[in-house]
């Protein structure tokens, strides 16, 4: 699932400004109350009155694609606030009133510097976790790398406002990787897609991983370890096996454990997973990696059908994304 426009607003702001145009970028930095965005939602305006993304709605995106406009003539950045009572706040895109900061940052020597932005496109492009991290007083910026005092920060998505920081967290979009081309798949699948997830599905056997079962998804018809080496894990990416099979959840399960993965799910009973850690304890793996296996998979929800334990293991795994494993 590549990602669309609305998540790549980075990387269109760094190809206009690449193609001469004039431009500034729009931060949600901050809010209070209801808002339709939330913090860390981007918009790109150019010179020439072209923009993609949003902040907001109505008479507040509008103010802000001024204030963009502004900013490209002078190379100034600044931060700007919107207040909005109960009353009139559904005029403006706040369900039932609330406040936004909004940082508006140009691309110029003064501003948001061109060589940050290609340095910060370059890490999403690699999947490597940075953050846009501007002083509000000096207006110093520089990027910074994934862990340290910012790792709560990068667990969470959570781009705010620290002290005199405004800190833009840029994550890697998380992806599932699901090996078994199961029932349960066929809920999972469409479930982590709406969750914000990239979903890919693994299985050899044809029959199982067809385009009929599984139509519009990414399936890989090579074996687990082929595939988890072709694709890549890192600490965004959940591994989800479903077979039963140890001929096929066993080279996955090993692959998750010898990477940084924040999720490593296997279906089964207590007792397919004794059996499946004592292959593994066979095999050299140690307690330490053991215990990072969810088995049973999912979250204790009594379960009772695929698309309900499809639930339970989506919720799972978003429990692990947002507050660790």
């Amino acid at each position: 699932m590549p990602l669309t426009d609305i998540d790549r607003i980075a990387e269109i702001a760094h190809q206009w400004h690449l193609e001469g145009k004039a431009v500034a970028l729009a931060t949600v930095m901050e809010t209070w109350g209801s808002a339709p965005r939330r913090a860390g939602s981007q918009l790109v305006v150019a010179a020439d009155g072209q923009m993609m993304g949003s902040v907001s709605g109505g008479c507040v995106e509008g103010a802000v694609i001024e204030e963009a406009l502004t900013a490209i003539g002078d190379g100034k950045s600044r931060v700007l606030t919107f207040g909005v009572s109960d009353d009139n706040a559904f005029a403006v895109g706040l369900a039932c009133g609330g406040t936004i900061r909004i940082l508006v940052d140009p691309i110029a020597r003064t501003g948001l510097r061109e060589e940050i932005l290609a340095d910060l496109v370059a890490a999403r492009s690699a999947r490597q976790a940075v953050a846009y991290v501007i002083n509000l007083e000096t207006w110093e910026r520089n990027l910074a790398p994934f862990g340290g005092r910012l790792d709560e920060r990068f667990r969470k998505d959570q781009t705010g406002v620290e002290g005199a920081e405004f800190i833009a967290i840029h994550n890697p979009a998380p992806r599932l990787i699901v090996v078994g081309a199961v029932h349960i798949a066929q809920a999972l699948l469409p479930m982590a897609r709406a969750c914000g997830h990239e979903p890919f599905l693994v299985d050899p056997r044809g029959a199982f991983g067809s385009v009929e079962r599984f139509p519009g998804e990414t399936i890989l018809d090579e074996w687990p370890d082929e595939a988890l080496g072709r694709l890549g894990l890192d600490s965004r990416t959940a591994v989800v096996t479903l077979t039963h099979d140890p001929k096929l959840d066993d080279p996955a399960i090993r692959a998750a454990l010898a990477a940084n993965v924040y999720y490593l799910g296997s279906l089964g009973s207590k007792r397919t997973h004794a059996k499946r850690v004592e292959r593994l304890s066979e095999a050299g793996f140690g307690q330490t990696d053991l215990v990072r296996i969810h088995a049973p998979i999912g979250l204790d929800i009594g379960a009772a059908n695929p698309a309900e334990i499809a639930l339970s293991i989506m919720a799972d795994i978003t429990h692990a994304l947002r507050h660790g494993a």
